[in-house]
């Protein structure tokens, strides 16, 4: 063992660490300065790893939040709803009317009476939903349409009644070409065709 000089006062640093009796001063040297518990400046050393598992379960709580996204269905979906139309607008059926009585498709006919059921056929075919409406249609003392020919025949023999084409509508024909404009202009309105309509097809017929 070697013996070494030290100060007085090192001696009795030495000595007031004594933790039990028959320690020296070699013990006491060696638990000071080769002691293995930890000092207290070092135990803020596991904050990282607590950081870390904090981190991982963030890390894993936005995985688990992009996989229920993806899962979603899309039925989930918020989606603006689009109306589907029942019926065609006023204007489609204005449009498709126009289309279908043309002053070509009119003078295809050559008797005025072929023309008016023409464009009454055209009319029904357009509007068969609410074509029956036109059945109010009436004079002072005369019926003009009706679901049979007898119920017109009532008003007289010679109301000439005549079927309108694939309808089950029958039409008085014995009038005159102005009362015949007249019943076309009442029918188309009371169909709810525009005033502007009217008029254009009216004037195919005049």
């Amino acid at each position: 063992m070697k013996s070494i000089e030290i100060d007085d006062d090192l001696y009795a640093f030495i000595a007031s660490q004594t933790k039990h009796i028959g320690e020296n001063a070699s013990q006491i040297l060696r638990r000071l300065l080769l002691s293995e518990e930890p000092n207290e400046a070092p135990a803020a050393a596991p904050a990282p790893q607590k950081e870390a598992v904090e981190s991982e379960k963030t890390v894993q709580a936005v995985v688990e939040t992009q996989e229920k996204s993806v899962d979603k269905p899309a039925e989930e979906l918020e989606t603006p709803p689009t109306d589907t139309p029942v019926e065609a607008t006023t204007v489609d059926v204005d449009n498709e009317i126009l289309s279908q009585v043309t002053p070509e498709a009119v003078s295809a006919y050559t008797k005025r009476v072929d023309q008016f059921l023409f464009i009454l056929g055209e009319a029904h075919r357009l509007n068969q939903g609410r074509f029956e409406a036109v059945e109010a249609i009436k004079g002072k003392n005369r019926t003009y349409f009706a679901k049979s020919k007898e119920a017109l025949l009532l008003n007289g023999s010679s109301t000439n009644p005549k079927q309108i084409p694939d309808s089950p509508f029958w039409v008085v024909t014995n009038n005159n070409t102005a009362k015949k404009i007249n019943m076309l202009q009442n029918v188309l309105l009371t169909l709810g065709y525009e005033q502007n309509i009217v008029e254009t097809l009216v004037s195919r017929f005049s």
